[in-house]
């Protein structure tokens, strides 16, 4: 653990997984906006990552009313290499209550009450992580269950699985014992901080906001299906395509089961648009505490960037966005050849960190090389917003997963259309939601994913069509000023902090 900032007490505690401060962009950029708009408010931090090597520097500064910021690492320490051999029995008690823990994890229900009487074990040192990974309680518990369910004949890989598993669940619950008095919690995923999110609200008693920018257990999924590090030990003569390889849906329920019992616990969930609420209820959520809350951008700060642009249309298309997978920059690279093709003239720029997965970004070097883009396609790595958005003409979003990306917004603001996937909320975006939206126009074209060819056409037409960009550089400026501020959403976000924090008063 690293502490940043300490202090024993906070109005509200923000539980962050891989993003702020240490990740730019994104989720990240929102929670900074946020901290600024909730200067009455003193914050206390709680950033959960995966490995301390796999993020640099602080992306951020922290703001002064942020009275406490910890750092958390859930894969730093390597379990240790024991499985043969094993201490005395556990306390009954103890495994009693993980083992209807996990029958409840696994019939999806919620396990509140086991999990608060798990937590209350651990306060009276009556439990610790050796109680599931160095008891014979322990051995005996995995070998019945992975004779039970588990369809993959490696009982090593089933074992460490386990293990590798659980192992953050035991440092969320130190936290709890350790994190400052709060009086109000907000996570901003489900996944480990919500469950982070959890065991606070059963600890404390105090109540808890969600808010999920993409369904986090869909992402996940996502993240899993195209993991390399997942073992299937099936020979091919036992593999059936159509099934998905056991320990990735070992993965796959485990945070479906840490997102229902986020959901369960959470006096408050926020989605960004409907589509995302109704996945929510769809996922777990109780409907009669969902709501929607679009975020917003600072339309003082980016509205006078169009009185920055050159009268012509820039011939240059850009990504913003990290060169990630889920990103699917692969897609933009090749439908920035038949741009090339067609505009010769046209540059491609992808302005986004490369750091989260580098072998991933080197792939997508080699592939502008290889399609002979090297003069077309630059990357420029992480850019200041206000810095760019005046110098282009498009701007290309080839996600396979999008929430309310922002980015969209504040290039709508700044006067420049986009192309994006038909993800997330995007089409919303560009083609309105109600019909006093959809009057306003397109604010650019929506394509399929993973469709290089459309994506390109797409690109071309509007940069080739100079009364079909001024119409959508016209209905994107107006929507976003119409339906998305930063206003708009600080003063939502207010009204449920204060709903919240009356509530609990009264309680």
């Amino acid at each position: 653990m690293k502490i940043l900032r300490q202090s024993t007490e906070a109005d509200i505690g923000l539980l962050l997984e891989g993003t702020y401060p240490y990740v730019s962009g994104g989720v990240s950029s929102w929670i900074a906006q946020m901290l600024r708009g909730f200067p009455q408010y003193r914050f206390a931090l709680c950033f959960l990552g995966s490995r301390e090597e796999d993020y640099g520097d602080l992306r951020y500064t922290l703001p002064d009313h942020v009275v406490h910021c910890e750092v958390h690492y859930l894969h730093q320490h390597k379990v240790a290499s024991r499985a043969s051999k094993h201490r005395e029995k556990s306390n009954p008690d103890v495994v009693s209550c993980l083992r209807h823990m996990h029958a409840s994890f696994r019939q999806g229900d919620l396990a509140g009450d086991d999990l608060q009487q798990l937590m209350q074990f651990q306060i009276e040192g009556r439990h610790n992580e050796r109680d599931l990974t160095e008891t014979l309680d322990a051995w005996n518990f995995i070998t019945e269950n992975y004779r039970q369910y588990c369809t993959d004949p490696s009982f090593v890989d089933y074992f460490w699985t386990v293990r590798i598993m659980h192992q953050p669940l035991w440092l969320l619950m130190d936290i709890v014992k350790q994190f400052p008095r709060i009086r109000l919690l907000h996570t901003i995923s489900t996944g480990y901080a919500g469950f982070l999110g959890a065991l606070l609200k059963q600890q404390r008693r105090c109540p808890l906001i969600l808010s999920e920018h993409g369904i986090y257990t869909k992402e996940r999924k996502i993240d899993l299906f195209q993991a390399q590090w997942i073992k299937d030990n099936r020979g091919v003569l036992e593999k059936d395509t159509t099934d998905i390889a056991y320990f990735r849906q070992m993965w796959i329920r485990f945070f479906e089961a840490l997102g229902r019992e986020c959901y369960g616990q959470s006096d408050h969930i926020v989605a960004l648009y409907e589509a995302n609420r109704l996945r929510q209820i769809q996922d777990g959520a109780p409907a009669d505490r969902t709501r929607n809350i679009p975020n917003g951008i600072d339309l003082a700060k980016l509205a006078p960037l169009v009185q920055l642009r050159h009268a012509e249309i820039p011939a240059i298309i850009c990504l913003i966005g990290r060169v990630v997978p889920i990103k699917d920059i692969k897609t933009f690279i090749r439908a920035m050849r038949t741009v090339a093709n067609h505009m010769p003239e046209v540059q491609a720029w992808i302005a986004g960190p490369e750091e989260e997965d580098p072998q991933y970004a080197l792939e997508c070097h080699q592939l502008a090389a290889g399609l002979g883009l090297s003069d077309t396609v630059k990357f420029l790595g992480f850019q200041r917003i206000d810095a760019l958005l005046p110098r282009v003409g498009l701007i290309v979003l080839s996600s396979i997963s999008e929430a309310l990306p922002l980015v969209l917004l504040e290039g709508f603001a700044a006067g420049v259309p986009c192309v994006a996937t038909d993800v997330g909320s995007c089409r919303q975006l560009i083609e309105g939601l109600g019909p006093e939206d959809r009057d306003l126009g397109h604010a650019g074209r929506v394509v399929g994913i993973a469709d290089p060819a459309s994506l390109a056409q797409a690109c071309i037409e509007l940069l080739s069509a100079p009364e079909a960009w001024n119409q959508a550089q016209q209905a994107g400026q107006q929507r976003v000023a119409q339906f998305y501020t930063q206003d708009m959403m600080i003063s939502a976000y207010q009204q449920l902090y204060e709903q919240t924090l009356e509530s609990s008063w009264q309680a």
